[in-house]
């Protein structure tokens, strides 16, 4: 099963709110998930980020790919920068 980091659409009509979700690749944008990793208000100014970062690396340790959007996000919170460190230090521990 192909793991996803996406966003998953909430909210009222021209009034966004999403939430940050580990799906299947293969179910649809609203469907069913795995499980919420965080979420993501662009109305708010600034923009109102949230996210679980032990959940989300450990996503991604587990093989999750994020969408562009969602690797955007977590790059801004620092999430990406610190899998990635993490990744290394567990390479050069072998």
């Amino acid at each position: 099963m192909a793991v996803k980091l996406r966003l998953k659409r909430m909210g009222a009509k021209k009034r966004p709110f999403y939430r940050i979700v580990a799906a299947d690749s293969r179910s649809p944008r609203d469907g069913s998930f795995i499980e919420v990793v965080g979420t993501y208000n662009p109305i708010s100014e600034p923009a109102e980020i949230k996210v679980n970062e032990e959940l989300a690396i450990k996503w991604l340790k587990n093989g999750a790919q994020p969408t562009d959007t969602v690797r955007n996000l977590l790059s801004k919170q620092g999430i990406m920068k610190k899998y990635h460190e993490q990744k290394m230090v567990s390479k050069e521990g072998k």
